[in-house]
């Protein structure tokens, strides 16, 4: 048999489109004790888990939770528990993910149906409208923050368009929660999902989610039972609602950890924290653009919170990604899809965005790209 090392990972500057850096604060709460997921202690904290995603949420949902599993968890949650075989799902596609979203939905035996923008754009409300026209929708879905390029979705007055034509309006949030302005409440959104990776710098492992008063109606009026038995909101709510019916055990520390991002989210002010996210993101545009490179998105609909940069012509984009790794600890990412090979993905998100990291970035890049 081998003999294995004590595990001794290097300490990076985590500047990809997730993981984000984690606070301390945060890896300490993961090391408390365990207690047993129907134990009175974790019983309270599940009531201020859920509080606290309310708030990032700006939401007064009841059913708003946690979702046990990564972000991808959240995204099959929000979709299998509201199609039925034939349901009409209308999705924007405009990058990685709203691929992703239409693959799911087909395999719960939804009639996907694609609203389609070039890699990199966002959807004008008209768009969603004329396709409603033309054939309604039981669901219609954006992405808000679309990871693999970098774009932000304007989601205010697309609800009341999805509402008028009978259908809900579900959001993907996983890249903008805890970092952008999302206001489920006041944008009338009915499902919306996230991870904890992103914006609110918690270990991956759980699903933010959170359904409105059309979602929950519609869950309960299904004809036939949640074809995923480990997402199904039905019998989760029981465990996540007053009766605490056992469902699954639940990750206890990674809950611990939640609990404390969000408190540090909350200590911040969510509107402190978006301004934080925006005013580093302005200043680490006009640092690459200082430097020569291109910005993929239009200003007026850029994330704060992932950039997407243009390989330079003749830059060897991978040795790149991999020197700054191998040589300053700095962990960036190349593109997906249609942005395989053309372009950097860089997240400021959560922890990670801080002064300081742009500021090795940007040196980082100036030396190996000889600027």
């Amino acid at each position: 048999m081998p003999r294995y090392s004590d595990l001794d990972t290097p300490t990076r500057i985590l500047l990809g489109p997730g993981p984000s850096m984690v606070h301390p604060r945060v890896l300490r709460a993961m090391a408390q004790p365990l207690v047993g997921h129907l134990d009175p202690q974790f019983i309270n904290l599940m009531n201020e888990v859920q509080d606290l995603l309310r708030y990032v949420f700006q939401t007064k949902n009841p059913l708003t939770i946690p979702v046990s599993g990564t972000g991808s968890a959240g995204m099959e949650a929000a979709l299998c528990n509201f199609i039925e075989p034939g349901d009409s799902v209308l999705v924007g596609v405009n990058g990685y993910f709203g691929e992703r979203l239409c693959e799911i939905a087909g395999r719960y035996g939804a009639e996907v149906r694609r609203l389609e923008r070039p890699w990199g754009q966002v959807f004008d409300p008209a768009e969603v409208e004329a396709a409603l026209k033309q054939k309604p929708a039981k669901i219609v879905a954006l992405v808000h923050a679309e990871t693999s390029t970098g774009a932000r979705q304007p989601l205010e007055g697309v609800a009341d368009i999805v509402h008028r034509h009978g259908g809900l309006f579900l959001v993907d949030c996983v890249t903008s929660l805890g970092g952008v302005p999302l206001k489920v409440d006041e944008w009338d959104i009915d499902i919306a999902y996230s991870g904890t990776q992103k914006c609110l710098s918690c270990p991956p492992g759980l699903a933010p989610l959170t359904v409105g008063e059309r979602g929950r109606a519609a869950l309960h009026a299904r004809r036939t039972k949640v074809a995923n038995w480990y997402l199904d909101l039905t019998m989760i709510e029981a465990y996540w609602g007053s009766t605490r019916t056992y469902h699954h055990t639940a990750p206890i520390s990674m809950n611990y950890a939640l609990r404390e991002a969000l408190r540090i989210v909350d200590e911040e002010g969510l509107e402190k924290r978006w301004e934080r996210h925006a005013n580093n993101a302005r200043e680490m545009w006009e640092g690459l653009e200082a430097l020569g490179l291109k910005l993929v998105v239009p200003v007026a609909h850029r994330l704060p919170s992932l950039t997407t940069v243009s390989v330079p012509d003749g830059v060897d984009e991978g040795a790149v990604r991999r020197r700054l790794l191998d040589e300053y600890d700095v962990e960036i990412a190349g593109g997906l899809g249609a942005f395989k090979g053309k372009a950097w993905r860089i997240g400021l998100m959560g922890y990670s965005s801080r002064r300081e990291n742009i500021i090795v970035l940007l040196g980082a890049l100036q030396r190996l790209l000889g600027r």
